[in-house]
């Protein structure tokens, strides 16, 4: 007899740093010989899965809806039978030991929580955004950082058009946000929240949140399959989404005044932009386009150092992880939970966010700092990864919260 792990989220396939921790997750217990079962949408690049039977039907933003189809998606959006009706008969035909929701918000919806918490199943939920302080998951508008709906009043989503800088969008979610607040959809179906930084369990406290219903549990990576390599590069590296939030053009704006080498390597909606802050002939920036796998690793493994310039509350990034796994020192945005994964002066540096003039004083002073310098940084970049952020403590640490639930492990 085995235990099984229910695990809810928007897709099933790897789009994202959050729908990669759901599926590192699965293979993790998976490992422990537990039965794992996925719930999430029909997706075209969905990864194959014998209970694609219950998934529920597409609903992607953007997409040429007719007016008849977006009126049913923006009723889904709030609260979807159709996902609570599916997910009832999942667990009539399964029934897991707990249930873990990732993103879950617009299209699966906390429907989903009532049903759990109606057959008993205990449910948690990791916060890989902030949608559950604030509508718009980022805290950002194209103000920049946002916090104007902390004292409940969400009509600030609409008026700022917080959601895609889009009215319609933003009155959406206003509706949808207001409602789940209304029933108390998280706060009553949620046994515990998990935030993998300590910065976001602050701030769901900030919000609301009471701090029992609160666990901090690091993210982990698996750091046998990254070679380090100490030897300092030529280059500086940003490797991530080309978006507003990323703070990439800062970057470039800071390596553009110290003509430093810099290599970006992504994709994203500020892709076209971030390409005309180049001048004509810049032979110092290089856009690489995606890059993943071996190709990635190797890049990282070259850098002198990479660069992480976010301008939003970001969580606990896996990218920072990864580049102490190859060996390789950090210079990131003193915002939300960069800070307490770097170690200024010992696993990198960290500067004011948006700051185009400190950052580009950080990048000269790596850019002259001796060779031995960055290689002992890197040394001691890779021990904190590999002592702080492993696997063995990411699992110790899931199971005893599982059990504090009830979970009774079978094997």
């Amino acid at each position: 007899m085995k235990n099984t792990l229910l695990s809810l989220n928007t897709y099933n396939y790897r789009r994202g740093g959050s729908d990669a921790v759901f599926f590192d997750h699965q293979k993790l217990f998976q490992e422990l010989e537990w039965n794992t079962v996925a719930f999430t949408m029909r997706h075209p690049k969905n990864e194959v899965s014998e209970w694609e039977q219950y998934f529920v039907d597409e609903l992607e933003f953007g997409n040429n809806y007719s007016i008849l189809q977006k009126i049913v998606m923006a009723g889904k959006v709030i609260y979807s039978w159709e996902a609570s009706a599916n997910l009832k008969r999942l667990i009539q035909h399964v029934r897991p030991d707990i249930a873990h929701a990732h993103c879950i918000y617009h299209h699966l919806s906390p429907s989903v929580l009532n049903v759990l918490s109606e057959a008993g199943i205990p449910a948690v939920m990791t916060a890989h955004d902030l949608k559950l302080a604030c509508p718009a998951y980022k805290m950002l508008n194209k103000t920049g950082v946002c916090e104007r709906c902390k004292d409940g009043n969400l009509w600030h989503v609409v008026k700022n058009r917080c959601i895609h800088d889009s009215l319609a969008a933003s009155m959406l979610v206003s509706v949808e946000s207001s409602a789940h607040k209304l029933l108390g959809l998280y706060k009553k179906n949620l046994d515990k929240i998990i935030t993998p930084s300590q910065f976001y369990r602050t701030k769901l406290i900030e919000w609301g949140w009471h701090p029992n219903k609160l666990v901090y549990i690091p993210n982990f990576i698996h750091y046998q399959s990254y070679a380090p390599q100490y030897k300092a590069g030529e280059y500086f590296l940003y490797f991530g989404r080309l978006a507003p939030e990323k703070g990439v053009d800062t970057l470039i704006k800071a390596a553009l005044m110290t003509g430093v080498k810099l290599k970006l390597a992504g994709t994203g909606p500020d892709e076209k932009k971030l390409h005309r802050l180049v001048p004509e002939g810049c032979n110092t920036i290089e856009f690489l386009g995606y890059r993943s796998g071996d190709t990635l690793k190797s890049l990282i493994q070259h850098a002198r150092a990479v660069v992480l310039p976010s301008q939003w509350y970001e969580n606990a990034p896996i990218s920072i992880l990864e580049s102490y796994a190859c060996g390789k020192p950090v210079i990131g945005s003193w915002i939300g939970g960069i800070p307490e994964m770097l170690k200024p002066g010992e696993t990198g540096f960290l500067f004011e966010t948006g700051n185009v003039a400190a950052l580009s004083e950080l990048l000269q002073d790596f850019e002259s700092m001796a060779d031995s310098r960055l290689e002992e940084m890197g040394r001691a970049a890779h021990n904190f990864a590999t002592s702080a952020f492993t696997v063995d403590r990411y699992l110790e640490n899931m199971c005893s919260l599982y059990q504090s639930l009830g979970v009774r492990f079978l094997n």
